[in-house]
Parts: structure tokens; sequence; C-alpha cells
């Protein structure tokens, strides 16, 4: 796996033709330009009724992405101002701007969320919007390590290691919990929990942001 610098990282990310991994607040992330997210499904053997999830450093990125009225924005961007950045991925209906590929079999929604993890926002940061995933072969356990992405994924670039001790020591923030994200789905009456990850929500607080 070749590690390189945040300036390179980044380059390749832009490219649109190389995978990049990097750690999140969850598992570590793979990631890709969102118009290339065939990458991904081929890196991993995905089936494509499994989408991906749109990952960006802040909310306001990733609005222009989704489809809604006015009031339902609203009662998004309440649960958006209370749970992100963090491990709480939405699944919203999809605007025009989202390739087609981040969900072959469900075009019309799409997964978005903010990490809360300072390598990966200062990433996101200079790469905009990208197409991610949990590093692992489909239906195996999300790899934790650098060193195990690199023995699965050998072409798959990440940060040097001196530049990501440098990010990290930036900014104060809790380890990687290591569980795979929360994930909502607005069902255009209110919202529905896919899958209990490491934030526990129950209904009744969605019912209250």
């Amino acid at each position: 796996m070749p590690q390189i610098s945040l300036h390179d990282l980044v380059a390749k990310a832009h490219s649109g033709e190389f995978l990049i991994s990097f750690p999140t607040d969850t598992v570590p992330a793979l990631s890709v330009r969102p118009d290339r997210a065939d990458l991904i499904f081929a890196a991993k053997q995905r089936q494509l009724d499994k989408p991906l999830i749109l990952m960006a450093a802040t909310i306001a990125e990733l609005w222009a992405y989704v489809a809604g009225s006015p009031a339902e924005r609203q009662l998004w961007q309440q649960v958006a101002d209370r749970y992100l950045p963090g491990a709480l991925t939405l699944v919203l209906p999809a605007s025009d701007r989202v390739p087609p590929t981040m969900n072959p079999k469900q075009p019309t929604t799409i997964g978005v969320r903010v990490p809360n993890h300072p390598i990966a926002i200062a990433i996101l940061t200079q790469t905009g919007p990208l197409a991610t995933t949990s590093a692992n072969r489909s239906g195996q356990p999300a790899l934790q390590t650098m060193a195990e992405i690199a023995v699965a994924f050998p072409q798959v670039f990440t940060l040097l290691p001196s530049a990501a001790s440098t990010l990290a020591a930036s900014a104060s923030t809790a380890s990687p919990s290591g569980v795979p994200s929360t994930v909502i789905r607005w069902t255009g009456n209110g919202w529905e929990i896919l899958r209990q990850g490491a934030v526990c929500l129950k209904d009744e607080e969605l019912k209250e942001s």
C-alpha cells in the first residue's frame, strides 16, 4: 500500500483514478471520487445493491446532493446539528448531482455523513465529498488498521505515518470506535433506523430532533 503525503493523497483522489484510505471516527474508509465509485465496487467485490456513503468535511457540502422540501431540509438540518460530525449516516432523497454509480440499484437515495476525525476532515476539506465505504472485502469484517488494509488492498494509497501523526495531533478526538456508523433513512414522514451502529438511537430520540 503506497504511503504518500497529504498533498499527493489529495491529488490521487482528485484524479479519480485511484482509491485512497484514511481513518474515521468509526472504521477506516475506502474512498474515491464519487463519479468513479465503480472502482470501490470492483476492489471490494461488492454487490451493486449495497450503496456507498457520500462523506464530506461539512454537512453544508452535502446538501446539494439531496433533494427535499424546505420543511424536510429544516428537519434534516436539525438532526445534522445534533449528531454531526459523528457516526451517523443519513439516507436521504438524492438530487441529480449524485452519480448513479454511488447507488446503482436505487439511485433515488444517497447516504451522507460527516466524520468526527481530524485526519478524515483534513483530507475531505481538500478533496470535497468522496464516495466511501469500510475497507474490507464484501461480506468480511471491516478492517481496523492501515496494516490490515495494506495486505488486503496493496494498491490503495494512504497517508505517510508522519503526516497522519501530525494531523491527529492537531486536534483532540476520541479513538475510532471500530464500529460502523448508525444508519437512518428519511421515509417522507419520519426517520427509520436501518442499522444501529456507533451512535445508539431510539425512535423517540429522532422524533425529538
